[in-house]
């Protein structure tokens, strides 16, 4: 009976990690738009907290999204499909990039890319973890920037997102309000630097 009750577990857990896998993947393909908002807390390699921060963000693929810090500073990321346009009212500094050297295998790409992630990352299910069902994404280029993203979903829901990047630096964000395939408008994803913003194409 021990045996019997032992394998039912094994299989249980099997049959569970696959259905975490396909609730990753169905995520992925039937969501094109998303509006969250985020609190975000990056840590270094001794657990001390640098920073913490919140804001908003939206997102429409392919390679469309926008993410809004409103606290403790105001800062915006844009990605018109094109560029990515990191502005700060502050240094009223506005930095430019290709999209396309921006996602690639980063983190960005898991929420913002194209459907087939399968081609830049390694994918895997991870152990329940607060209440959490968790997969872990290891880019295939060596040069990401970062280690893994590990995303937890609450059902279909994608709750948390943790990076550990190679200044073993470790970056969770906490999503809340989640809307799945809003309508977004167009604008959003769209900037024009401010009169007189000092402009940097870093390409």
């Amino acid at each position: 009976m021990r045996l019997i009750v032992t394998f039912l577990l094994a299989v249980f857990a099997v049959t569970a990690r696959a259905d975490d896998m396909q609730t990753f993947k169905n995520f992925f393909q039937s969501t094109t738009s998303m509006r969250a908002k985020f609190h975000q807390t990056v840590v270094d390699n001794l657990g001390r907290k640098v920073q913490e921060v919140t804001g908003t963000m939206q997102l429409q693929r392919p390679g469309k999204f926008r993410w809004d810090y409103d606290k403790p500073y105001v800062q915006m990321i844009i990605g018109d499909g094109k560029q990515v346009w990191m502005y700060d009212p502050e240094l009223n500094q506005v930095t430019v990039r290709a999209l396309d050297k921006m996602l690639g295998s980063t983190p960005a790409a898991l929420l913002a890319g194209s459907k087939e992630i399968d081609n830049a990352f390694n994918l895997r299910s991870a152990d329940n973890k607060d209440g959490l069902d968790w997969i872990i994404a290891t880019p295939k280029e060596k040069d990401s920037g970062f280690e893994r993203v590990e995303l937890g979903f609450k059902g279909t829901m994608l709750q948390q997102m943790s990076m550990r990047d190679s200044f073993d630096q470790t970056t969770v964000i906490e999503f809340s309000a989640q809307e799945i395939n809003p309508k977004i408008d167009d604008k959003s994803f769209s900037f024009t630097p401010p009169a007189g913003a000092d402009v940097l194409r870093n390409d």
